[in-house]
């Protein structure tokens, strides 16, 4: 009888398990792992934990109170921050190629350029049309005074995606001038604060700015041109190489370029924490000396004094020293300069009138002979003024340093200088007369300080539509030596481009030669 009723009960309890499960909608089985893989797959009923957001925090030497990529130098932010970009770019190799453009043909007197437009998109989700980007240039010629000579250039959109580029004259380094960051194509129409917004084609988007300050962008959702790996970024304004140094060692930040000696030094005894990346580089490091200021023998006898592999080797790596603006590999690199001489320096000034005084110093009629040299907090500058002070000490001249925040809108826009310190990329790609016609014009910013005379002026204007490479080398070497002889310009140091990472930090631009670029959409984090 008990057995009976155990039956039953079993029989009851299995009914309704079979009833319950008619209820449940059955798990498939789990696939098969792939080969190579461990074998290991999620059933779904657990929840993944979310993605590691890939944010990069970078430190940058300058910061510009606009985002307006076609004033001043304000495009070269815009596009070390990942914002904006240009129909062409340089690459690591120095060849100019395609970005915005897909392609480009002149014709054969050499007067009309036409260029095919990428499908490209602004942030927006606009796309970039030909018209769209002739205004743009239009606009740059109209708000930056450096491009007045394109206002005789003529912008026509033959179709939604034919732009043609029409010049009075031969212009044969288009190309690379429309590499210039400053070139920059944003969306006109959408705009509506170049200042702190504008709409552009780049990877990324401004999400914060603080005018001379630092900035903050995120991912673009709309980017034409792949993938874009990070997040976003922050670029911390640190003109100062220590405090870059401290922050890269404190965690505060994952990278950034132009290490000094000192710091390459301290990365390079801990290769497991630091990557370092040293890349010849095009940047060169230079000063300006005041002939309406300076007689020709105390120029002559400064440029005998400063010791340019000295301070190279104080530099320990981050520069190689200079004789002309360009690597003496170039064609157009092709110049000399004395050898240093104290003993020839200190016998020019006698010839001036100068004599030593009791404490070490030249002086003339009870005037102690003491010039200014004016640098700016970056490309180690202050080191190389401190350097370039005690050099000229050592023949009896006295410097007084003199640092500003702004050396465009300061020294150099005034005048006011014995001795002006400077840096600047001096080869924009394969050729001299971007650097040429920066330097040494008429109308240029250092024509202050009395170098440029009318034998220079046509050669620059020689040297602006000669299409022969050959004669283009030879006019831009005849153009810097003279600058040399007549004790106008010290050319000091190339730098080498030096960048430091942490580990897992790639595609900073860290292997291009230029300092204008900076993230882009490969740049990542790990």
């Amino acid at each position: 009888m008990k057995s009976r009723k155990l039956f039953a009960l079993l029989l009851a309890l299995c009914m309704i398990a079979a009833l319950a499960a008619c209820g449940q909608k059955a798990e498939p089985a789990p696939a098969a792992a792939p080969e190579g893989s461990t074998g290991t797959q999620s059933t779904g009923t657990e929840s993944e934990p979310p993605a590691e957001p890939r944010y990069l925090k970078m430190a940058v030497n300058f910061a510009y109170p606009s985002l307006d990529a076609h004033k001043d130098y304000y495009g070269w932010y815009t596009q070390i921050y990942g914002v904006t970009e240009t129909l062409f770019r340089i690459d690591a190799d120095m060849s100019v190629k395609p970005l915005l453009a897909k392609s480009s043909d002149v014709s054969e007197d050499g007067l009309t350029w036409t260029f095919e437009l990428a499908d490209a998109y602004f942030s927006n989700g606009n796309p970039v049309t030909a018209d769209m980007v002739a205004r743009n240039f239009r606009r740059l010629v109209e708000v930056n005074e450096r491009y007045d000579d394109w206002a005789a250039f003529t912008f026509e959109a033959k179709d939604e995606k034919t732009l043609t580029i029409t010049t009075p004259d031969v212009f044969p380094t288009m190309l690379v001038a429309l590499t210039d960051p400053e070139f920059a194509i944003m969306d006109l129409d959408a705009t509506a604060d170049f200042d702190n917004a504008p709409i552009a084609t780049g990877p990324f988007v401004i999400k914060s700015f603080k005018p001379e300050g630092d900035v903050e962008v995120v991912r673009s959702d709309s980017y034409w041109n792949g993938d874009v790996r990070l997040d976003g970024a922050t670029l911390f304004y640190m003109p100062d190489a220590e405090s870059k140094l401290l922050a890269m060692q404190a965690g505060e930040i994952d990278c950034y370029t132009s290490v000094d000696a000192a710091a390459k030094e301290i990365y390079e005894a801990d290769p497991s924490s630091y990557n370092l990346t040293v890349i010849p580089g095009t940047r060169m490091q230079f000063y300006v000396l005041n002939k309406t200021r300076l007689s020709d023998n105390v120029c002559a006898a400064v440029n005998l004094t400063v010791d340019c592999e000295a301070i190279a080797a104080y530099l320990k790596g981050t520069t190689s020293a200079a004789v002309g603006p360009f690597v003496a590999s170039a064609p157009y690199g092709q110049v000399t300069k004395p050898a240093p001489d104290p003993a020839a320096a200190r016998a020019l000034l006698e010839a001036d009138g100068y004599v030593l005084n009791a404490d070490g110093y030249y002086e003339k009629d009870g005037k102690v002979l003491e010039i200014t040299i004016c640098h700016y907090k970056s490309r180690q500058l202050p080191d190389l003024a401190v350097l370039m002070q005690e050099q000229l000490k050592n023949v009896g001249i006295k410097a007084t340093l003199v640092v500003q925040e702004d050396p465009d809108a300061g020294y150099v826009a005034t005048g006011d200088y014995d001795i002006a310190l400077y840096c600047m990329i001096a080869d924009t790609g394969g050729d001299p007369y971007y650097c040429v016609d920066a330097l040494y014009r008429e109308s240029g910013k250092w024509a202050k300080a009395g170098f440029p005379t009318d034998e220079t002026e046509a050669l620059i204007n020689k040297l602006q539509f000669e299409t022969d490479i050959d004669q283009r080398a030879a006019l831009a070497n005849q153009i810097v030596q003279m600058s040399i002889d007549e004790n106008a310009f010290g050319y000091v140091g190339l730098f080498n481009k030096v960048s430091v990472a942490r580990p897992g930090v790639t595609g900073f631009s860290e292997n291009i030669p230029f300092d204008f670029y900076g993230l882009t959409a490969d740049t990542d984090i790990a």
